[in-house]
């Protein structure tokens, strides 16, 4: 466990927290007036290793080899010149801050974060950290890695949750949930919709398989795999064979077969680690998935109503009838891949580049 103090003057200005991944979703704007909950469980913290937020430079203003020594190896319009580090925790979390008010004025219905830190020590006044709460964005509070330090509390730390245990705990995440919107008149509304968390989980996913492809099709397994990548894949691919045929593998599950040349797997929620098979001699390309959207592709949960009595509380969603489906086709989330493709060497390769081109350029818009 952590407490996070301030560099400036050594006020305490969090919670006890333990360290776990960074939710592949922390960075997306999902919707339009949408209201998204809060990113991180109460108690937890992640580290995201690269900038965010203002300021801002020009693709055009990198001196030549400077977007390559940050990890980025495609053009991207603009990259954040704030320092990189920054620990992301829920806003119930925070202690011993209050917000500027002269930094929270750029935003549609709440903060966005876009004039930098907007919330200060209490004691010192020192600039701290960022809360984001704004429409279509996932509610956080950003602790700036130069004006905070990480202070161990409460003894050893404890070992991460082996992957069995995880397995056993079966917290899955459903492929539809309740969206909320800014309320009106009438309060607070919701709408059924595709996972948010679903979205940007398929736009990681879609950016290492077309790494992965080497400009090949690539079959992923039949049902909820292919309804959710198969038809991205069919679209930016070429057609043909031979195909590289992609498999769902993990823990707990059987080997894959000696001609799988993709493997789909899921990422430890606590260490950020990709799971890796046993066999030190597979060489198939490890494709990362959220542990919860992993479990649900294995194993597809059906949408039953659930019996209950009494009245139903306010703002609480029936399920009589069963909520409608999204009408249109899923999608995987832009920002996400594109974020994760501009990142991976491969996309050095021309082909590759010009499907990211083609694809910044609003080609194949029914596709993110």
């Amino acid at each position: 466990m952590f407490v996070f103090v301030c560099a400036g003057c050594g006020a305490e200005l969090t919670t006890p927290l333990s360290q776990v991944a960074l939710p592949v979703h922390a960075r997306q704007t999902y919707g339009n007036g949408a209201q998204l909950p809060v990113l991180m469980q109460s108690g937890t913290f992640a580290v995201d290793p690269d900038p965010w937020g203002g300021p801002w430079r020009l693709w055009d203003e990198l001196d030549p080899g400077e977007a390559e020594a940050r990890g980025i190896y495609a053009p991207v319009h603009a990259l954040s010149d704030s320092a990189p580090g920054a620990s992301v925790i829920a806003p119930g979390d925070i202690r011993g801050t209050r917000l500027l008010p002269d930094k929270t004025a750029s935003a549609c219905c709440g903060l966005d974060g876009a004039d930098g830190p907007n919330m200060a020590c209490e004691t010192c006044d020192l600039p701290v950290a960022t809360r984001v709460d704004d429409c279509s964005l996932w509610q956080a509070v950003r602790l700036s890695s130069d004006a905070v330090h990480r202070v161990p509390v409460g003894g050893a730390h404890a070992k991460p949750i082996s992957w069995a245990e995880l397995i056993e705990e079966g917290e899955r995440t459903p492929l539809f949930e309740p969206v909320g919107t800014w309320g009106g008149r009438s309060g607070s509304s919701h709408y059924w919709s595709w996972s948010p968390r679903w979205e940007a989980a398929a736009g990681q996913a879609l950016a290492h398989l077309l790494a992965a492809s080497q400009e090949q099709p690539v079959k992923v397994p039949d049902g909820l795999a292919a309804d959710v990548f198969q038809r991205t894949l069919d679209a930016l691919l070429p057609a043909g064979s031979p195909k590289r045929r992609a498999a769902l593998a993990g823990p707990g599950q059987p080997s894959p077969d000696a001609g799988v040349d993709i493997l789909l797997v899921p990422i430890h929620p606590q260490t950020g680690r990709t799971w890796t098979p046993a066999d030190p001699t597979t060489s198939a390309y490890l494709v990362p998935l959220p542990l919860g959207v992993w479990l649900w592709l294995v194993s597809p949960q059906p949408y039953l109503p659930v019996p209950a009595s009494g009245r139903l509380p306010q703002d609480v969603l029936r399920d009589d009838p069963l909520p409608p489906l999204p009408n249109y086709l899923f999608r995987a989330d832009w920002g996400t891949f594109q974020h994760t493709l501009v990142r991976l060497p491969a996309v050095r390769s021309p082909w590759l580049r010009t499907i990211l081109t083609n694809l910044a350029q609003g080609t194949w818009t029914e596709l993110f």
